[in-house]
């Protein structure tokens, strides 16, 4: 859960690709950490964006050329997810449906223990669900990205199969809603200290059970 962020239209000197763009994810992710580092050691509201800067030996308005808001700074963490949906749809086989792509799709996050499935014990990764789950502005801000998640899935959907935009958006919320819900019940299970070997067994129950909804519901994507 620790992804390369795409560089914000005001970042400085953002070319695509190469040695420079790289060096420039690199100081994304770098900035990132530290900042989540000192709010998960202090408290999101305990530390300044001043702070993170003097830290991260970078300018406060160098960080905000970067960094929008200090939100970001933790959701960046999120970024590489964001259309991950409409990613999996758009490269899944001529003979699969969107449904039964991000149906395995997910199943394979539970086996790997992929952090944004909330199937995950490491201490590191529970702390910072605990950070975002436990900080309004966070919680509020992370509303944003499932609407981004849900436009580009969306999107991807009209792509594929056609039909009128708001069917497409109408499936799509629900399939990330879905996923959002499987991800937090596995996060508050593993985070109460039922084992993981527990969980996993009952998160790929409960991810068949939903999927199995969605396919009674979303038409034409099942």
């Amino acid at each position: 859960m620790k992804p390369t962020a795409p560089t914000p239209p005001d970042a400085p000197d953002a070319p695509a690709g190469g040695l420079r763009e790289r060096k420039k994810q690199r100081r994304y992710a770098e900035i990132s950490e530290t900042a989540i580092a000192l709010f998960l050691a202090h408290g999101f509201d305990k530390v300044s964006v001043a702070q993170v800067a003097e830290a991260a030996e970078v300018s406060k308005p160098t960080l905000f050329r970067y960094f929008a808001s200090k939100e970001d700074l933790v959701l960046h963490r999120f970024a590489d997810h964001e259309d991950e949906a409409a990613r999996v749809v758009a490269a899944r086989p001529a003979d699969t449906t969107a449904l039964d792509a991000l149906h395995a799709h997910f199943l394979a996050g539970l086996e790997r223990c992929d952090p944004v499935t909330g199937l995950n014990d490491a201490p590191g990764v529970l702390a910072f669900h605990r950070l975002l789950y436990g900080t309004p502005s966070l919680v509020a801000r992370l509303y944003g990205y499932q609407d981004r998640s849900e436009q580009a899935l969306a999107a991807a959907l009209t792509t594929a199969h056609g039909g009128p935009p708001l069917q497409a958006r109408l499936a799509a919320g629900q399939i990330i809603a879905v996923q959002r819900i499987l991800a937090e019940e596995n996060w508050r299970r593993v985070a109460a200290g039922t084992p993981l070997t527990e969980v996993h067994a009952d998160a790929v129950r409960a991810a068949e059970d939903a999927f199995a909804q969605l396919r009674s519901g979303v038409g034409r994507y099942a």
